[in-house]
This record gives C-alpha cells, sequence and structure tokens, in this order.
C-alpha cells in the first residue's frame, strides 16, 4: 500500500463536490448568515474522536477550498493512516461563513469514507498471514461507487470489478438461460478478450468440478460452509483461482481465509460500514 494510490477523476469529484454542497446548502446557510459576521474569519482542526484510518482527507479539505475564498487548508494525515483518537486530522482557516457552510459537507464525505477503510482494514487484519487476499464487492450506495471503491482500496483490500463492463461474472440465472454451465463459459469464452477475467459462481461441487474443467479463470464459492469450502479446494487442485462469499462476517472471515482460498469477498465492508466520528473543533 505504501506509496500506491488509486486514481479517482479530479472532474469526477469535483463535480460529485458541487453536488453535495448545493444539496446541503439549498439557497444559503440562513443560521451562518444571520449570525456571523460577513468579514468574520475561523481556525478550526478536524479532530478523529475514535480510532480511524483515514480515507478522504484531500477530498474534505477540496470541499472547504470549493467555498471558501483565499482557504488555507493544511491536512496532518494522509490517506491509509491510522489514528487514535483525538487525532488532528487538518487544520482550515479561512472567511467563517464559508468554513460553516461547507462544514457539515466535508465531514459527511471524511466519515463516509474512513467509515468504510477503517471496516475494511479490520478485515484485511483478520486474514493476514493466511495467503488469502479480501476484495469488495458491487455492493455500495448507488452513485457513490468509485469513492467506496476507493475508500477499501485505502483499507488494505483489493478491488473486484468495480462495474459490471470490468469482467464476466457467470451466475445461476445466466447458466439457467443457456442451459449448462460449461456451454456458458464456452459462449463467455468464445466472446471475451483475452485479457479479460472469467470467473464462474458454484453453488455445490459438482458445479466446482465442471468450472475446473471448463478452463475458466476463477471460480466464486457462494454461501459454502468452510468444510465444503476445503472440498473445493482439493477439487480446483490450483487450475484457477478461488474466491469464496457469502456470509462473511469479521468473527468468521479468518476461519474462511484458512480453506485455501485465494479471495475473499464482502459486501459488508462497503455496504454496512458505520460513519467514523470526526469533529470540527474550533481552535483559538
Amino acid at each position: 500500500m505504501k506509496g500506491m494510490k488509486m486514481q479517482l477523476d479530479p472532474e469526477e469529484i469535483e463535480n460529485f463536490i458541487e453536488r453535495a454542497l448545493e444539496e446541503d446548502i439549498g439557497r444559503g446557510d440562513l443560521t451562518t448568515h444571520v449570525t456571523t459576521p460577513e468579514d468574520a474569519v475561523f481556525r478550526a482542526a478536524m479532530v478523529a474522536r475514535e480510532d480511524i484510518v483515514v480515507c478522504g482527507i484531500d477530498i474534505a479539505m477540496q470541499c472547504f477550498g470549493m467555498m471558501v475564498p483565499d482557504f488555507i487548508g493544511e491536512p496532518k494525515v494522509r490517506d491509509g493512516e491510522k489514528v487514535e483518537k483525538g487525532t488532528i486530522l487538518a487544520t482550515v482557516y479561512g472567511n467563517a461563513r464559508a468554513i460553516l457552510a461547507a462544514e457539515r459537507t466535508a465531514l459527511n464525505i471524511l466519515q463516509h469514507l474512513s467509515g468504510i477503510s477503517t471496516e475494511v482494514r479490520k478485515y484485511v487484519d483478520a486474514v493476514d498471514g493466511t495467503g488469502a487476499t479480501m476484495i469488495d464487492t458491487r455492493k455500495t450506495i448507488p452513485t457513490l461507487r468509485n469513492l467506496a471503491k476507493y475508500a477499501s482500496f485505502i483499507g488494505g483490500a483489493r478491488n473486484h470489478r468495480i462495474r459490471l463492463d470490468d469482467g464476466v461474472l457467470i451466475k445461476d440465472n445466466h447458466i439457467a438461460a443457456v442451459g449448462s454451465l460449461t456451454a456458458t463459459v464456452e459462449r463467455a469464452m468464445r466472446a471475451t478478450p483475452v485479457l479479460t477475467m472469467i470467473e464462474v459462481e458454484c453453488d455445490t461441487l459438482d458445479q466446482v468440478a465442471e468450472a475446473a474443467e471448463s478452463g475458466v479463470d476463477m471460480i466464486l464459492l457462494d454461501n459454502m460452509d468452510v468444510a465444503m469450502m476445503k472440498q473445493a479446494v482439493e477439487i480446483v487442485a490450483k487450475r484457477c483461482r478461488i474466491e469464496c462469499s457469502g456470509g462473511v462476517r469479521l468473527d468468521k472471515v479468518r476461519e474462511k481465509a484458512e480453506s485455501g482460498v485465494d479471495f475473499i469477498s464482502s459486501g459488508r465492508m462497503t455496504q454496512s460500514a458505520p460513519a467514523i466520528d470526526i469533529g470540527l473543533d474550533f481552535l483559538e
């Protein structure tokens, strides 16, 4: 992870921040307008109120920067850093009205993304040393996919498909529409570029055996218990890589990792991660 950073589209981020600010501010911050002098300045610190893995600090700074004339922001940490409760994440300085108007949006973004990266790190740490790699899923809040995937990456996981056009994942309904697993894989191989991965979801050991014979790049073990997963690993015998998914919880993830699979995917890391508590505190 050190020195690496998943790339986000700057134009996409700017458009996202503009929409988020418009959603929160509406026609203007009425409270700040009627209470705060137009020329007042404000200096404050963004503070972690619990132990977190930071994600979104630069986006939060950009949020303030797009609202505050002559904004001065100083991040104290970088995305991916694990910090303790009470750590100052950044300081902000500028027009008080503008900072207060942007405060909630900047915090919401930072809290949500840091919540995901913090949750992901727990899973990554839990499987450390097993040889298995945590990967995310497409279970994200609509329109926030790229940011959630970024936060997952920052937390230490690898990304699965970002979108449906990123790879072929054959599921039971695809197989039902064609008639058999092998025939479905054959159709996919004929139509798919050679550098595009093909994965098949399997519910039974018979399907695992058929998929391994078909020459796919990866097999997804769907909702199998650990004993069944170990049998699947033996059947595949390293002919392709193996992912497991379904029922992946933090207290059970290491047991699944020790079954011999290569990847473990969990929607909980992005879909159910709680927002982190971060505050903006006035500085004298």
